[in-house]
């Protein structure tokens, strides 16, 4: 996913060992795609899909099993979800740190359309803190072929917009 690939270049930047690769959930346009991203401060030998990640990012809530997600994701986990709604339609979730970001809406805004991918970099990294904001918006300047200027709005935008919740302040 071109996302992970983004990501894991900013990664590099800083001096973190990534490994990007993806998962085709069917041999057709449109069907779910899943990005893994692993990175590290040591060099990453292990080859194999995740099982239990650290962070999960929900590009369509219409494609997420809300309980396949409790059960995979690490107790003290990290969500960023993309979507339209407030942190009280997600009160099943307080046990992670929750990020809510209405990609979709800052995509169409900066012109993208159905683009989330710049969105959802800028969100997920507010959120994390994995990679500096200058380094993800290098990144997407000197890799993104076209709407550059958009691409670069609708991380800023984002990383901006998304709201955190921590468990605690969710009880």
């Amino acid at each position: 996913m071109i996302a992970s690939e983004i990501l894991g270049k900013a990664a590099f930047l800083e001096g973190k060992w990534p490994q990007a690769f993806s998962h085709f959930g069917g041999e057709r346009r449109g069907a779910p795609v899943f990005g893994f991203l692993r990175v590290a401060e040591e060099p990453v030998l292990l080859k194999c899909q995740i099982q239990h990640p650290d962070h999960v990012v929900v590009f369509d809530l219409a494609l997420a099993e809300e309980q396949e997600v409790f059960q995979e994701l690490k107790p003290q986990g990290v969500v960023l979800v993309n979507t339209h709604r407030d942190i009280e339609h997600f009160r099943k979730w307080r046990s992670f740190t929750l990020g809510l970001v209405n990609a979709g809406e800052i995509a169409r805004s900066a012109g993208l359309g159905h683009m989330l991918n710049t969105a959802m970099l800028g969100a997920y990294i507010r959120l994390t803190n994995l990679v500096k904001i200058e380094t993800l918006l290098s990144v997407v300047q000197s890799s993104i072929p076209s709407k550059i200027d958009a691409n670069l709005q609708a991380v800023q935008r984002a990383y901006d917009d998304v709201k955190i919740y921590q468990p605690e302040a969710m009880r």
